[in-house]
């Protein structure tokens, strides 16, 4: 079960164990992870759940897709090397680790 560690903007950190076959999104919705908005439920229609991914994570998830590179150029933060939309990020057993940036604002 891959274990995803959310970062907020001060420093607090959620650790969670998420089930391979969901999302970084679904997943912090669910527990409540502040600052993943996700207005549209994982439909790639907006940009509020915008992260900055950790290191290592090259080659773990597929490249960012037309959509998510549209959306990604409307986040109220920042787009940086490492932004994507967490409900583009889905989780599977080869992941054990992940480190999730949650911006400072969504909308």
């Amino acid at each position: 079960m891959p274990k995803v560690t959310f970062v907020q903007q001060d420093g607090t950190e959620t650790v969670l164990d998420l089930p391979a076959g969901t999302t970084v999104m679904r997943g912090a919705v669910a527990a409540g992870v502040p600052g993943i908005v996700a207005e549209c439920g994982g439909n790639l229609m907006c940009a509020t759940c915008h992260v900055y991914t950790g290191d290592g994570v090259d080659g773990r998830f597929p490249g960012v897709a037309d959509g998510e590179d549209e959306l990604l150029d409307c986040t109220a933060e920042p787009r940086q090397e490492n932004s994507r939309l967490s409900c583009q990020l889905g989780l599977t057993d080869d992941i054990d680790e992940l480190v999730i940036r949650v911006p400072g604002a969504q909308t």
